[in-house]
């Protein structure tokens, strides 16, 4: 008999406890890889609920997302940025006519 004495050692409560331990472990992992598997699919239902033109350019920026995190960056954008309204609106600032303050304060002088 040693001098200090191990509580639940070679007992039920022993095993019982490592059950325990190795079942908290595993629900953990598939927990913590559930939730990742889930917010890298956010831009994939954000593009589908949109009935987004690019869904298979977002579907694929994130699925290889998964391997390169900065490709997800991009779904992400694709995803939630709407091109044709960005582009319409570039356009409209490329081709605006009205004069610039600048331009007022130049000719007023």
């Amino acid at each position: 008999m040693s001098l200090i004495s191990m509580p639940f050692v070679d007992t039920g409560f022993d095993t019982g406890l490592h059950i325990v331990g190795a079942v908290v472990l595993i629900g953990t992992i598939v927990g913590a890889l559930y939730a990742f598997w889930k917010f890298h699919e956010l831009p994939i239902h954000h593009a589908d609920k949109k009935k987004h033109g690019q869904m298979g350019l977002v579907t694929i920026l994130t699925w290889i997302g998964f391997i390169w995190h900065w490709v997800w960056v991009l779904a992400v954008i694709v995803a939630y940025v709407d091109s044709e309204t960005t582009i319409r609106n570039v356009r409209k600032i490329w081709n605006d006519t009205t004069p610039s303050r600048q331009q007022e304060e130049q000719e007023s002088c």
